[in-house]
Formats: C-alpha cells, structure tokens, sequence
C-alpha cells in the first residue's frame, strides 16, 4: 500500500509516524511552544532525526472551543513556516491541518505534500475539488459540527455503524473528485464522549472494512489524562499505549507530538506481527 506524495511513493504496509507541528498560540498541548522559526526548525529536524515520515503543521487550533482564526491569518502563519521547512529539509513530506481549500491551494504550491482535513470536506464546498486538482493524499477525518460546538454534537444510535456511513459518503465524493489517495482518521476526541472514545479504540478493527488506511491521533488527548487524572503533560505513557493498541488494530499512521516513542511502539509490534 502506496501513498503518491507529489511523485514519491510511501510504503504504509508498515505503520508510519506522522510528527505534530502547531504554530497556533492556543493548542491544547503545545500551543505557543514554537513561537520562533528558530524552534520550529529545531522540531521539525527533532522528529525527522527521530523518524518521523510526515511532519503535520496546523495554524487553526482545532481543540474543543478554538477561537475562529481569519482564512488570512491561518495563511499568513503558515506559508512562511511552509517555505522555510522545505527551504531547510527539502525531502520533507509536509502534512497541512487545515479544513480551507484555499489554505490546501496555497500550502501545495508552497511545498507541502499532502492535506489533512478535521472535517472531510464538509466546512468548505470547494474542498474536494481542490485536493482532486492537486492530486495529492487527502486524511479525511471524522467530525460532526465544528471546533467550536463538535462537544454538543455526541449522540450515536450505534457509534462504529454512524461512522462507517459517514466515510462511505466522504469516500464516495472525493472518489467523485479524483482523489486518488485516501486516508481515514476516525476523530478521537472529536464530537466524542470519552466512553464513546474507547468503544472506538476497542472496536478500531471493524473501521478496517472500508479497506483504506487508518490514521491514529490519540497522542496526549483528554481522554487520556482525564481518564487518570492527569494532564497533557503527564499523558507520554498512556499515548504509548494507547498507539500501541492502535497499531494491533490496524492503524497504518500514528500523528504524535513524541516520535521517538511512536516509532518504538511500531517497532515493538512490528516483532509481533
């Protein structure tokens, strides 16, 4: 299993690591952590070093009751971050977290490879068409709402069937638009409970029918921390847990803040496969 990163292919047959890059001042682990270029650099070649196959950089915070933040001010953010990242590691397969086409449009041309979108395409009509036009890997990610109310939107008849139809709709539009490469990314934390969360962890396997890659982000999320009363800070070890399951059930991604522990976990199951 392939994905076409702007003519190069990556092997996903063995999980990979994608590595969290927020440029947002209000992220909910990380938020103003990388204010200069300086770190943001130091990060990006951190994970690279540690093994990470993508590096995913996001200007719109999309935690639980994130401030809006002006299609402009998103782009203002993240193009330079863009262009001196591949300025600095020009093999860089760069991963842009953002639901705007016109941010995807912008982030491509500037040198990122691939788009990973919170709302699959249902927060901008253009969106699909875009990434089609683009001809570059397109993460669909489950989400009903918004960042702002997607907590008040929590109610399921049956939480793994509702998610299935729902990517079977998504999948049957991008395929509509020409996206050739798909990935799905079930939304831990998002439009979620945090028992709704684990019935989706414990059930990952049967999200495996839709046959397309799945991606993981579990790392350093609430239902980690508040589940043992912690914080995000003290949430390194339940994350690796929890990738670990992820991985048995059949994640091909884990998008972490802490590669170095990710790329462990998928060395660790590896050996049991």
């Amino acid at each position: 299993m392939t994905l076409n990163c702007k003519g190069k292919l990556v092997d996903i047959s063995t999980p990979k690591v994608m590595g969290i890059l927020n440029i947002t001042p209000d992220s909910f682990y990380d938020g103003g952590q990388n204010k200069s270029l300086a770190k943001r650099l130091s990060k990006v070649e951190k994970m690279l070093d540690e093994g990470a196959t993508f590096i995913d950089v996001g200007a719109y915070s999309s935690r639980p009751g994130a401030d809006e933040v002006s299609e402009d001010k998103e782009l203002q953010r993240i193009v330079p971050v863009i262009e001196n990242i591949i300025k600095s590691f020009p093999n860089c397969l760069i991963s842009i977290d953002t639901f705007r086409s016109r941010v995807a449009k912008e982030c491509i041309a500037a040198g990122a490879s691939l788009i990973n979108d919170i709302s699959a395409g249902l927060l901008d009509k253009y969106m699909m068409a875009t990434v089609g036009d683009l001809n570059v890997p397109y993460i669909m990610m489950h989400m009903k709402g918004s960042p702002k109310n997607m907590q008040q939107q929590t109610d399921y008849q049956d939480l793994i069937k509702e998610i299935n139809f729902y990517f079977s709709q998504r999948i049957a539009e991008a395929r509509s638009n020409q996206i050739n490469d798909l990935i799905i990314d079930p939304g831990f934390g998002f439009s979620k409970t945090l028992e709704q969360n684990y019935e989706l962890l414990n059930k990952l396997e049967l999200l495996k029918l839709i046959e397309l890659p799945l991606l993981i982000g579990i790392s350093r999320k609430s239902m980690i921390y508040k589940l043992v009363g912690s914080d995000p800070s003290e949430a390194l070890n339940g994350t690796t847990s929890l990738n670990t399951i992820a991985l048995m059930k059949g994640a091909s991604i884990l998008r972490v803040h802490d590669v170095k522990e990710a790329m462990e976990c998928i060395t660790i199951t590896n050996q049991l496969s």
